[in-house]
């Protein structure tokens, strides 16, 4: 570009182009060493997304759905079979499970209920026979769960049993005796 004409262009303009690949080259340095997405991370899945282990842990209520880690999982009645109806501010207080490959099922949880579907932003999010999966960001880690049956974004959020259906029942988890007890009883499922 002549003098003459770089002179005319406006210096927001000039600095635009330098900036816009000094960033660039700045995210495809800084995204090279890490492979959790911001749901998994803001969750605390306590997991790679590349191999999300589904596994179970054992309470007063009987067995429920965790991930590798020990974290609560939920299920979210307003969700329709393999469809999330939790996004936005929802997904932001209820992470979804995501994986970028096959989840993994160890413990009680049945491989052949393990499935993913595709959220609107393009992740993979994890699905146990046909039930969209999230943690509660409420939870305080393993051994919590503090999102038991309660009604948030229109509807209730409940543990997830081995079978696939909802625990509705007062749960006692984890050794430190922390008990969630649900205002209503609700249906086991759909």
């Amino acid at each position: 570009m002549s003098a003459s004409l770089l002179a005319r262009v406006p210096v927001p303009v000039k600095l635009a182009a330098p900036l816009a690949v000094a960033l660039l080259a700045a995210a495809a340095c800084s995204s090279g060493g890490s492979t959790s997405s911001a749901s998994s991370s803001a969750a605390g899945s306590g997991s790679s997304t590349s191999s999300t282990v589904i596994t179970t842990k054992t309470s007063s209520g009987g067995s429920f759905l965790t991930n590798g880690a020990g974290r609560a999982i939920y299920l979210f009645m307003a969700d329709s079979t393999g469809k999330s109806a939790c996004d936005g501010a929802c997904a932001a207080a209820w992470p979804p499970v995501i994986a970028t490959a096959q989840p993994t099922a160890t413990g009680g949880a049945q491989a052949s209920g393990l499935s993913t579907i595709t959220r609107s932003d393009g992740t993979k999010q994890v699905t146990y026979d046909g039930h969209p999966l999230y943690y509660f960001t409420g939870d305080t880690g393993p051994g919590t769960d503090k999102g038991q049956g309660l009604d948030n974004f229109g509807a209730k959020w409940w543990l997830v049993a081995p079978t696939g259906s909802s625990i509705t029942t007062a749960v006692t988890i984890g050794g430190a005796g922390a008990t969630s007890s649900p205002t209503s009883g609700g249906g086991g499922g759909y």
